[in-house]
């Protein structure tokens, strides 16, 4: 249900950047999406906007397995918390892509960071909660390493920028605690 799961927070996307956000090697997921594909819980839509996508079906089986998760690691008071520190988080994070879209300079990096180092706690938190949320502190780590290393286009501008990442993990947490976007 990973894979599943990961469509899930991602939105329609190929099989190569499934398995970046997973972090799992492409024949795993393939594998996996064949499988979800034959349940009826995934589709394949072929062509240049193409990639694969959840169904209704999909998205039921979803949220019936998420919850059991939740409930079955007994950390909902845990990943609530975590989210009611995220979302002030969230804001400035908007605030700090658009400034960077309308001006992409240095003070807007250092406020990225400052805001990643306070991020870091509340993703701390929600590893510690649920593991898979784990996996997001890294990826927003390494957005942020390359945007240090000169590719700044990982602030906003790539499907595995800090943005993209961050809105991911927005959506995760809203999936998982069932709260409508």
């Amino acid at each position: 249900m990973l894979t599943l799961h990961t469509l899930r927070c991602a939105g329609s996307t190929t099989l190569a950047r499934l398995a970046e956000i997973a972090g799992r090697p492409e024949p795993d997921v393939e594998s996996e999406l064949i499988d979800l594909a034959v349940a009826g819980l995934v589709t394949f839509e072929p062509g240049p906007f193409g990639g694969w996508g959840v169904t209704p079906a999909g998205r039921a089986a979803h949220a019936a397995w998420i919850a059991g998760e939740l409930a079955a690691a007994g950390t909902r008071p845990a990943v609530a918390g975590a989210l009611d520190r995220f979302l002030p988080l969230n804001a400035e994070l908007l605030d700090l892509c658009e400034a960077w879209q309308l001006r992409p300079d240095t003070r807007v990096l250092t406020l990225l960071d400052d805001l990643d180092r306070r991020a870091e706690p509340v993703c701390a938190d929600l590893a510690g909660a649920l593991p898979r949320f784990g996996r997001y502190r890294e990826r927003l780590a390494g957005a942020l390493a390359r945007v240090h290393a000169g590719e700044t286009r990982y602030v906003t501008d790539d499907m595995a920028s800090y943005h993209v990442i961050w809105f991911q993990l927005h959506e995760d947490l809203l999936l998982t605690l069932g709260i409508p976007r």
